[in-house]
């Protein structure tokens, strides 16, 4: 569907929803609609959106995809109904006002082709006079009504079998009745809830699921984990689900108030008239038949939607969270990826990372070369001016990481920080055909130790080789829609290389093709014209790669970097077309281009009105004077590590009330998971994250945040820790009851989800420090201090 095809009701909705004015929402359609991306409409189109920002951007994109597919069905369903020659403007009216999915079909319904229903077939029969009869006038004797309609040449044998279709004709008019089916859903829906048993003989396999066997809990209050749990629980035959629409077992005799509702709908009442009690047969029948199933498939899917949509915020928000994390920069890194019979996995790169040695060495059992494996480390780190060791966090990390610990003791000289690196996903690419593209040379198994250490120089440009969902930062992303995951992860990845921009001349085409505008053929277009014509030495030669156009340039240029170019307005986040604004600043102040960049009291006394013409506006010229103040800063945090005791590598060294420093590896809905250097994450349940109620954990903590932890309990056998952040207490509490069996559920299910993919700890020593603030250098500013210029 078209913009000109939306209906103005679009517009005008998505603007409630956003709390925001309906031209911005209208500006904001018409830029994707004409092929602009969510990060350069957030960045380059503030003027045209009001300035919306990415994330109410995304929510637009989002609502505008549901409603426009809500037109079309529309469309459709009108035209269906049309062609039946039963649309009338009533029904048109009621059409026209559904506001939803659900709404629309329950509408849609009664007309819907359908295979020949019982109620069809009585209706042909000629039963309907009968049913209407009765439900109009109860003091009709069914009995002598049905006799009448007895006809064995039209099937109908006898009056049962008269009252039986008549009944059927009831029964599909009550259960098609649109209001009625919404009312008794949201009903269903605020005050039933979700039962589960275990089935009989699994208890020992279906054992992962222990805590659901006997559980019930309300629809309303089941958080996404539970949600998933139980229906995985249920796909494994381990679990029966119900779905019961009452809020207690307790129900009183007689009529349920489903039934009542359904009989006040359409007039039954029981006052002891001849067909009052064959009429409520009819209700109870039509709600227990047909109604009720109906509205459980209906909340099945409600119930699935909405854990589907926490468990892609979730995973989206601790995949942000991952990219986001502070890079260590341009420093040479040696990588070593843990194994234990195998070798030791060994990858120097230097600062820009490129591969300049690599090795295998065997320090633990059964070889036990330690010496030997040290003398392998120590010449590679002098060889290569090595600065940092990153250590992959899966099998042997902890017996590498003494074995670093141990060559940093005996070689201070070198100055070497090693770092615990998360290793999830480095399998993934290692056996990817882009690694075969890019270390051809390289066996599979070193790959791996490459990527860790470039994960450690710079996350995010070596992350987004990797596909999402295999960096393990979900929950239970086996059980949710594929197609809706990959959008919002995608989405993740664009928004964080554009919120951070890419070096044009080191970029490769994994991080490339995730920049506004490019794609991966476009991509590969730009690394084969780097290769064949040298770096770029200003943005508008990227117009001379194949099939890269005006659209295509517009949407990358600004988030493209070029450092030590022929300009040094191409190394910062001002867009090409805004060249001319910086132009007359500089002409405005009387100083150079190079004086002017960082110079803030010069900058900042200046007006941004003075600059605005009808091109760009308030927004553009704001930003632009930002970004010379602190050119090309990076959004990311500064860099920072975690240390882990030396004297805690396994769970029996654990101690109730020690504090640790450890890495947030995880965030769900019912806490963090924390690596606290033992091989076995740690969780903070969500009620030990804050002396304070917690909602949302990510209020807290977020995936990558160095914290200190105590330690309250320690479960050796079934490998599981129990940590606090509420470290002011004078001694480790234990959980409160309540609080126990919630972190052991919540842990059951995370462990049962085939997304905890032991991510060992995704410590990183580019660990976010929240509270240091990122120093205001960045790609332009090395540019200016490599010519030699110095800011005031």
């Amino acid at each position: 569907m078209t913009a000109t095809a939306t209906p103005a009701s679009v517009f005008r909705r998505i603007a409630e929803e956003l709390e925001v004015a309906e031209r911005q929402v209208r500006s904001a359609v018409e830029l994707l609609d004409g092929g602009s991306t969510v990060p350069f409409i957030a960045r380059y189109r503030k003027e045209a959106t009001g300035a919306l920002d990415d994330a109410q951007l995304r929510t637009l994109e989002e609502r505008l995809r549901y409603l426009r597919e809500l037109e079309e069905r529309r469309a459709a369903v009108l035209e269906s109904i049309r062609s039946q020659g039963k649309l009338d403007d009533a029904l048109t009216a009621q059409i026209m006002a559904a506001d939803s999915k659900a709404r629309l079909e329950d509408i849609y319904l009664p007309f819907k082709p359908k295979r020949r229903t019982k109620a069809q077939i009585a209706r042909e029969a000629g039963l309907e006079p009968l049913a209407d009869g009765l439900l109009d006038d109860p003091n009709t004797d069914p009995q002598a009504a049905a006799a009448v309609f007895v006809d064995a040449e039209r099937g109908v044998a006898d009056a049962q079998a008269a009252l039986d279709g008549a009944r059927a004709i009831l029964v599909e008019r009550f259960s098609e009745d649109a209001d009625l089916i919404g009312t008794l859903r949201e009903r269903m829906w605020n005050q039933g809830r979700l039962v589960a048993k275990v089935r009989d003989g699994k208890q020992e396999a279906g054992a992962k699921f222990a805590d659901y066997f006997d559980f019930s809990e309300p629809f309303t209050k089941l958080p996404s984990h539970r949600i998933l749990a139980m229906f995985r629980g249920e796909k494994e035959e381990a679990l029966e689900l119900t779905l019961d629409p009452h809020p207690d077992d307790d129900q009183p005799p007689g009529p349920s108030e489903y039934e009542a509702r359904i009989a006040s709908r359409f007039g039954v009442d029981d006052q002891g008239r001849p067909a009052d009690r064959w009429l409520a047969d009819t209700v109870r029948w039509a709600w227990r038949t047909r109604i009720l199933v109906h509205l459980g498939i209906d909340l099945r899917t409600r119930l699935r939607q909405e854990a589907e949509d926490e468990a892609v915020r979730v995973f989206a928000a601790n995949l942000r969270d991952l990219l986001l994390a502070a890079p260590a920069g341009t420093r040479a890194t040696m990588g070593l990826d843990p194994g234990l019979r195998t070798g030791v996995k060994v990858a120097v790169v230097d600062a820009t990372g490129k591969v300049v040695a690599t090795d295998t060495i065997y320090p633990h059992a059964p070889a036990k070369r330690w010496n030997e494996a040290l003398a392998t480390l120590h010449r590679l780190a002098k060889t290569h001016d090595v600065d940092l060791i990153a250590i992959g966090n899966g099998t042997a990390s902890r017996e590498t990481d003494k074995l670093a610990a141990e060559l940093l003791a005996k070689a201070p000289e070198l100055k070497l920080t090693k770092v615990m690196v998360s290793e999830a996903g480095a399998s993934v690419y290692s056996a990817s055909a882009y690694a075969s593209q890019e270390l051809p040379t390289l066996d599979v198994s070193l790959r791996g130790a490459v990527s860790i250490a470039r994960r450690l120089q710079d996350p995010l440009a070596e992350l987004v080789k990797i596909d999402p969902k295999s960096i393990g930062v979900g929950q239970y992303q086996h059980d949710i829609s594929e197609v809706k995951l990959s959008r919002s992860l995608d989405a993740v990845v664009e928004d964080c290389v554009n919120g951070v921009g890419v070096d044009l001349n080191t970029a490769s085409v994994p991080l490339l093709t995730r920049v506004s505008g490019i794609g991966g053929a476009l991509a590969a277009n730009i690394v084969a014209h780097r290769d064949a014509n040298g770096p770029f030495r200003s943005r508008t030669a990227l117009r001379d790669v194949p099939k890269l156009g005006p659209k295509a340039f517009e949407q990358c240029a600004g988030f493209l970097r070029i450092p030590a170019g022929d300009d040094p307005l191409d190394a910062s986040a001002v867009h090409p077309e805004a060249y001319p604004i910086v132009r007359r600043i500089v002409s405005t102040t009387g100083r150079p281009l190079p004086e002017l960049i960082g110079n803030t009291k010069v900058l900042r006394a200046l007006s941004p009105q003075q600059f605005v013409d009808e091109q760009f506006g308030l927004p553009t010229v704001t930003d632009i004077l930002v970004e010379l103040d602190k050119p090309g800063r990076d959004p990311r945090p500064a860099f920072r590590t975690a240390t882990f005791n030396d004297a805690v590598h396994t769970l029996a060294d654990l101690k109730v009330g020690m504090i640790l420093e450890g890495v947030v590896t995880n965030v769900a809905a019912f806490g963090a998971f924390i690596d606290i250097g033992v091989h076995c994450d740690g969780l903070a349940h969500v009620s030990q994250l804050s002396r304070t109620f917690v909602k949302d954990p990510r209020e807290v903590v977020k995936s990558g945040d160095i914290v200190r932890a105590k330690v309250l309990e320690v479960d050796i056998p079934r490998k599981r820790i129990s940590l606090t952040l509420r470290l002011e207490e004078d001694t480790p509490s234990r959980p409160r009851q309540d609080q126990r069996g919630a972190q052991q559920r919540d842990r059951t299910q995370q462990r049962g989800g085939a997304t905890q993919q032991r991510t060992g700890g995704q410590q990183r020593r580019n660990q976010r420090d929240r509270n240091t603030p990122a120093a205001p250098t960045g790609a332009m500013a090395e540019a200016l201090r490599k010519a030699g210029y110095r800011p005031n």
